[in-house]
């Protein structure tokens, strides 16, 4: 009695396209969760692999170069730029902000809002005046809207970073990253805050440190030498 051999094709796989359209979506995911995903190395990963679908690995070691000069990149990422700047976060939000970046000049970044040129060049007109004084959540999307993309959960009693653009990508994204913790020392939780603080807005082209305008509020909570508050990314 003959026996009956059964061979099992080999599952076809999918098409160049497909995978970019899934990466693509994976990375909008992870760009606003970053903790859920893995935090900056998950980014980093996405990116690569898009970067070689799209046939171009050269890029990254030109956007790690930029970030260099801008002082945006250093023995441990983005987040080494950050960390001397800003207290302790509950994820690494105003990392995957500048990660946003690159996706959006790259086409990746699919924004639940754009701003008309007119709107964006009334935000960057004003908001360094704006931030002067110390603002909230609350008063950021009341004085302008809600944000193209939301870096973090909806949550109050944590962080988060808004991103403000227009369909234009070589046009620079205005970010505001808000905080909401415990003082130097403390542990308490929930925060005593009900809405997280803004400490500071982002944009422009330049260096990172020139990018920056601090509320005060941000100025208070930048850590100093003996800072009792560690950096946690990714969690």
């Amino acid at each position: 009695m003959r026996k009956t051999v059964r061979v099992t094709l080999p599952t076809p796989l999918a098409a160049a396209e497909e995978i970019h359209t899934h990466l693509v979506d994976q990375l909008n995911l992870a760009l606003r969760r970053p903790g859920m995903y893995g935090g900056e190395a998950a980014l980093r990963i996405l990116i690569d692999h898009l970067l070689f679908v799209e046939r171009r690995p050269e890029a990254w070691a030109q956007l790690q170069r930029g970030w260099e000069d801008r002082g945006l990149w250093t023995s441990i990422g983005i987040a080494g730029a950050f960390q001397d700047l800003f207290p302790a976060q509950a994820d690494c939000h105003e990392i995957s902000s500048v990660y946003a970046e690159f996706a959006q000049q790259s086409g990746w970044l699919k924004p639940d809002r754009v701003l008309t040129g007119e709107a964006y060049e009334a935000l960057t007109g004003r908001v360094r005046r704006w931030a002067a004084a110390d603002r909230t959540w609350a008063d950021v999307t009341a004085e302008f809207g809600s944000p193209s993309v939301l870096f973090g959960g909806n949550n109050p009693l944590y962080g988060k970073t808004l991103g403000y653009l227009t369909e234009d990508p070589q046009q620079p994204m205005v970010v505001f990253h808000l905080w909401n913790g415990s003082g130097p020392g403390t542990e308490s939780w929930p925060p005593e805050q009900e809405q997280p603080q803004l400490l500071a807005v982002r944009f422009g082209v330049g260096s990172f440190p020139g990018s920056l305008t601090f509320t005060p509020e941000g100025e208070r909570q930048k850590p100093t030498i003996g800072d009792p508050r560690g950096r946690t990314y990714g969690a």
